[in-house]
C-alpha cells in the first residue's frame, strides 16, 4: 500500500465546472470564486490570485512596502513569507515560536515591539501552522497598541473558525489563503487576497494588473498605468475547479478531524511519539504533526520504506543559507522552533483518505516505535 502525503480532491462538480470552461460557457469563473469565496469567509473584498505567494507580495504591494522598512514574521514559516518581503528590499525580523502550537510566540513578539519601537517598522504576518489559529483577539490587540498592520497567512487555516467567525473575518488588515500550500499536491495553483478595508482592495485590485486603469465607457483596449504593478491574475481553469472545492471545504474539515481522532486514539501511549492535542474543537488539522524523539528523519526513511510519505513543517528560516547568511544567525538564536525541527513530521492526512489507509499508518508508526531505545 502507498500512502501519499496528500491527495487532490476530483469530484463531479469540479468536472462540470472545469468543463465550462473548455466549452466556452460564458461564466467569468473567477468573478464567482470572489464572490463565493468572500460570501464563504464572511468579507466584502476578496481578490483571487495566481498563487498564495502572489496574495502574500500583493499584500506587501497594497500596504507600500519601502526599501529599509521591517516586517515580523515567525521563524517557523515557509520560505515564502519572509521571500516577498526581501523583494522589496525590506527587512524580516524572526521571533521564535509557542513549543505547544508551532505558532509565533506572542510573548516574544509582544516583546519586540515594546522594546523596537519605529516608523520603519510596516506589518507582522502571522502563519496558522496547521490551522491552529493563534490568540487572534490578543494579537490584534497588541497590533492596536504598537499601530502595525496584521497579516494573516491563512496557507493551512481555509474554512478554519476562531470564536465562530471563519480565519479572514476576523479583524486582520489582509489574510492571504493559498488552495495549493507547501508540500500540499493539487492540479491547480490559486490564492485568495481577502480584507475588509475598501482602500486596501482597490490599491489592491489595481496592482494586481499592472497598474492598469480603464475608462468604463471607453473602448476595452484602451488603457492608462498609473502604478507599478505586477499580473497576479488567476485562470479561469483553475477558478473553476477552486470554486468547487468551496462547497466541500466545511465536511473536509471534518473528515479531517475525524482521521486526527483515529490517529490520536490509535497512536496513543506510544512510546517516542508526541500526539497534538485534539481536544480544540476549531482545529481543522490541515496537518497533523506528531513529535519524534529520537532520529526523526530515520523514522520517517522507514515509513518511506513501506509506502508512506511525510513532511516537514517547517525548516525554521535561521538555517536556511540565504538568511543565516543574509543577518548572520547562529544555529541556537531560536532554541524553541530549533528544538522543535528536530523532532516535528506531519503525517499523511487528507479528506479522501480512507480508515484502512489511517490504520495503515498507525500499524507501521507502531512498528518502527517499538525498534527504537
Amino acid at each position: 500500500m502507498k500512502i501519499e502525503f496528500s491527495k487532490f480532491v476530483s469530484n463531479r462538480e469540479e468536472h462540470s465546472n472545469v468543463s465550462d470552461v473548455l466549452d466556452g460557457e460564458d461564466i467569468d469563473q473567477v468573478s464567482l470564486l470572489e464572490e463565493e469565496f468572500g460570501s464563504y469567509i464572511g468579507t466584502p473584498y476578496a481578490l483571487a490570485t495566481s498563487h498564495g505567494t502572489s496574495a502574500l507580495h500583493l499584500a506587501m504591494l497594497a500596504l507600500e512596502l519601502k526599501r529599509g522598512d521591517k516586517v515580523v514574521c515567525s521563524v517557523n514559516s515557509f520560505a515564502n513569507v519572509p521571500e516577498v518581503v526581501r523583494h522589496f528590499d525590506a527587512e524580516p525580523v524572526f521571533i521564535d515560536i509557542d513549543a505547544d502550537s508551532y505558532n509565533i510566540n506572542l510573548d516574544l513578539l509582544e516583546k519586540y515591539l515594546q522594546e523596537n519601537k519605529s516608523k520603519k517598522l510596516k506589518a507582522v504576518i502571522v502563519s496558522h501552522i496547521a490551522g491552529k489559529v493563534v490568540d487572534l483577539q490578543r494579537l490584534y490587540s497588541i497590533a492596536k497598541i504598537y499601530n502595525v498592520k496584521i497579516v494573516e497567512d491563512a496557507s493551512e487555516a481555509f474554512g478554519v473558525t476562531y470564536n465562530g467567525e471563519k480565519i479572514g473575518s476576523t479583524g486582520a488588515d489582509i489574510t492571504c489563503f493559498d488552495f495549493s500550500s507547501h508540500l500540499k499536491k493539487n492540479i491547480c495553483n490559486g490564492g485568495m487576497f481577502v480584507t475588509d478595508d475598501e482602500e486596501l482592495y482597490e490599491r489592491a485590485k489595481l496592482l494586481a494588473n499592472h497598474g492598469i486603469s480603464r475608462d468604463e465607457d471607453a473602448l476595452e483596449y484602451i488603457y492608462d498605468v498609473v502604478d507599478i504593478g505586477n499580473d497576479y491574475s488567476l485562470s479561469e481553469l483553475n477558478a473553476a475547479y477552486i470554486r468547487a472545492q468551496i462547497k466541500s471545504q466545511d465536511e473536509n474539515i471534518k473528515r479531517n478531524q475525524t482521521i486526527a481522532k483515529m490517529y490520536s486514539e490509535g497512536l496513543d501511549g506510544v512510546e517516542h511519539v508526541t500526539l497534538p492535542d485534539i481536544n480544540d474543537g476549531e482545529h481543522p488539522f490541515g496537518l497533523y504533526i506528531v513529535k519524534i524523539d529520537k532520529n526523526r528523519d530515520s523514522f520517517a526513511v522507514e515509513l518511506k520504506n513501506v509506502g508512506i510519505e511525510t513532511g516537514l513543517h517547517y525548516i525554521p528560516l535561521h538555517l536556511l543559507t540565504y538568511y543565516k547568511s543574509k543577518y548572520s544567525l547562529r544555529v541556537n538564536d531560536f532554541p524553541v522552533a530549533l528544538r522543535t525541527f528536530q523532532q516535528v513530521l506531519s503525517l499523511p492526512i487528507y479528506p479522501s483518505m480512507s480508515d484502512e489507509e489511517v490504520k495503515f499508518v498507525i500499524k507501521n508508526i507502531k512498528k518502527i516505535a517499538k525498534t527504537r531505545v
